[in-house]
């Protein structure tokens, strides 16, 4: 175990984790292989798993039914919202067209004013 720590600690790790549990082996594989289990049943529930919403099964069909028809309501009012969006900022872009062609037009008539009145001379 000391020679692992000094050629390579994590050998050396290993080494004094199999010396402290290596009885208990199976013991811990049961208790990992199944928290693992619970794991990935958690991850069902928080990962791109089923239906394409990141949610598993809960295994009550009603609920499962109930929770597609929300999600898919939500999805809707999503989409909308987006429309909405893409509409305020097309309306915010004419808007601000608008108002640089109004302070161009408004420079185009008062160069053109001056243009008119001809040079003046400042003393």
């Amino acid at each position: 175990m000391v020679i692992g720590f000094i050629v390579f600690w994590p050998l050396g790790l290993a080494m004094l984790a199999y010396i402290l549990w290596g009885d208990r082996t199976p013991e811990i594989r049961r208790h990992f292989e199944a928290n693992g289990q619970a794991a990935r049943q958690w991850a069902g529930f928080c990962g791109p798993r089923s239906r394409g919403h990141g949610f598993a099964a809960s295994g009550n069909a009603a609920f499962d039914e109930y929770r597609e028809n929300e999600l898919k309501r939500l999805e809707e009012e999503r989409r909308k919202l987006d429309e909405e969006l893409r509409e305020f900022e097309s309306y915010m872009r004419d808007l601000r067209r608008a108002r640089d062609q109004e302070e161009f037009d408004r420079f185009r008539r008062q160069r053109a004013d001056r243009a008119q009145k001809g040079p003046t001379i400042d003393l």
